[in-house]
């Protein structure tokens, strides 16, 4: 697995993720949300450098100019519901991709240290010799997005695949390494230091999809 680890290097991307995790800055939800999809903007931007890209020609109103557009065609999909505030950023910046959602979550058995990964509702365009982008905001364990992955690959196989998330665990990371393809992108805005007893990630930011959409039952 290829990894791209965009906090490498000092950008704008370090202010919105500050921003993602620091508790006061948190109690705003919309606040929460758009730097969430300003960090995918910055995430998509990055990606799209190891895209293909075909030449065209366009008509300007003076004259024609010869330029370049993407050529590939790509599916964003993402993990429900966390990972909906993550996509719209892509979306934004790969205006013309098609889409999916999936739900998965953790579901604990007697004890918080225990759980299974149950993947249930999927709405996904097929994938097909498309370029999949797999978005979802915390790569902790890595055991929701391998999960989701294998779903999705039961119906039709991607060309590509590409998995971004915004914060993740080196644990999440590892465990990516060890069960997909050589070939798979990984692009992560930061690596925190490791998980908890709970397997929670930490430093982290908490719950993402709580402090995008408030608190679930």
């Amino acid at each position: 697995m290829q990894i791209h680890h965009l906090s490498e290097s000092n950008s704008v991307l370090h202010h919105f993720l500050a921003e993602i995790r620091e508790v006061i800055v948190q109690e705003d939800s919309m606040r929460f949300r758009r730097n969430m999809e300003r960090i995918g903007e910055i995430m998509a931007y990055e990606l799209s450098k190891n895209l293909d890209y075909k030449t065209i020609e366009i008509q300007t109103p003076l004259a024609q100019k010869t330029t370049v557009k993407i050529k590939d065609n790509l599916v964003i999909c993402s993990i429900l519901r966390a990972g909906l505030t993550l996509h719209t950023g892509f979306l934004n910046y790969f205006d013309r991709a098609e889409n999916g959602f999936v739900s998965a979550y953790r579901h604990h058995h007697n004890n918080e240290a225990h759980f299974d990964i149950l993947v249930e509702y999927q709405a996904v365009a097929n994938l097909e010799n498309k370029i999949l982008i797999l978005v979802d905001p915390m790569l902790a364990t890595g055991q929701s997005l391998l999960a989701v992955y294998h779903k999705l690959l039961e119906q039709s196989i991607p060309e590509a695949i590409h998995i971004a998330v915004a914060i993740a665990a080196p644990e999440g990371i590892a465990f990516l390494e060890q069960h997909l393809p050589a070939s798979c992108h990984l692009w992560v805005a930061a690596i925190d230091d490791r998980l908890n007893e709970n397997k929670y990630i930490v430093p982290g930011l908490g719950d993402a999809g709580d402090l995008a959409y408030g608190n679930k039952l």
